[in-house]
């Protein structure tokens, strides 16, 4: 099956390059939004997978690839990000059928989910920390704490010159670090490179302009924060799919969910890393197909 890539430009000025497929009059659509540091590419495989008969639109998020990258820090703030998705569902012809989310992109679900739950009938979410259990736990578990330090050390003016040394060193390290990697093939490898060439500071921008990030010695930011029903209240039927041997989001963050999340489903997968989207296409194939099922 074919996957065509299409510039969509969004009302308020931002251009989101995307990776479609499926016809345009199909009677299922899908979105699926990808992490740090990756790309729209990613959801390729589950994409084919899903066939001509479900439309699938995967964006590369603001500052990604092609995609349209400012450079202040503030236009990654979550009202920005969550502008483009809200812009991209209506320009797909809202409600979505199914949003699909990985990491920052599941932080971007989270906060469009809580907002504009009218534009969505149904929630996937994949190793990405609801906003409210992220703040907990960078509050009260130490070890989440120091999972997420990482979050700090790519704040630093010189994180993306730090990225790039010696053909993405740091980068690589970080996808290979739960074991072999053995999905990263050579060819997966220059996917990657293609949407890192384009350029990471946009990408570390996210970290940046979030307010989520493990406090520094003397800061209180996080006991002080607040976060309003608006932003973690969630009442779109949601299927969180969990590899359980995360490093970077502990299985911590899966404590309490059903306080702020309703209706809920909740699939842990044991062995699998933060990159359960390549590890593991089937169970996540199976949580889609379950999703596109259900009643509407």
């Amino acid at each position: 099956m074919d996957i065509a890539s299409r510039l969509i430009a969004l009302p308020h000025g931002i251009t989101l390059s995307c990776r479609c497929s499926g016809a345009d009059d199909a009677k299922r659509t899908v979105l699926l939004l990808h992490g740090f540091p990756e790309g729209a590419f990613v959801w390729e495989p589950l994409m084919r997978a899903l066939g001509p008969h479900v439309r699938c639109i995967a964006p590369n998020l603001r500052g990604y690839e092609r995609s349209s990258a400012p450079t202040d820090v503030q236009a990654y703030r979550a009202r920005h990000l969550v502008a483009d998705i809200e812009s991209l569902v209506q320009a797909a012809g809202a409600p979505v059928d199914v949003l699909v989310a990985h990491d920052w992109g599941g932080g971007v679900a989270w906060n469009l989910a809580a907002a504009r739950p009218d534009l969505l009938r149904q929630l996937v979410i994949v190793n990405s920390p609801h906003p409210g259990a992220l703040l907990r736990e960078l509050r009260d578990s130490p070890a989440q704490h120091a999972a997420s330090a990482y979050m700090n050390d790519f704040c630093l003016p010189d994180a993306a010159a730090l990225l790039v040394r010696d053909d993405y060193a740091a980068l690589w390290r970080t996808l290979e670090r739960a074991g072999s990697a053995a999905w990263l093939t050579d060819a997966v490898r220059q996917r990657y490179r293609d949407v890192w060439a384009c350029g990471l500071d946009g990408a570390l921008n996210y970290y940046r302009a979030s307010p989520l990030r493990p406090a520094l010695p003397g800061d209180d930011r996080l006991r002080r924060l607040e976060l309003p029903p608006s932003v973690v209240d969630v009442r779109v039927p949601t299927t969180v799919v969990w590899g359980l041997a995360d490093d970077a989001l502990l299985p911590g963050l899966l404590d309490g969910l059903e306080h702020w999340v309703r209706p809920l489903r909740v699939v842990r997968v044991p062995g699998a890393s933060h990159w359960i989207v390549h590890e593991r296409p089937d169970v996540l194939l199976k949580a889609l197909q379950g999703a596109l099922t259900a009643d509407r």
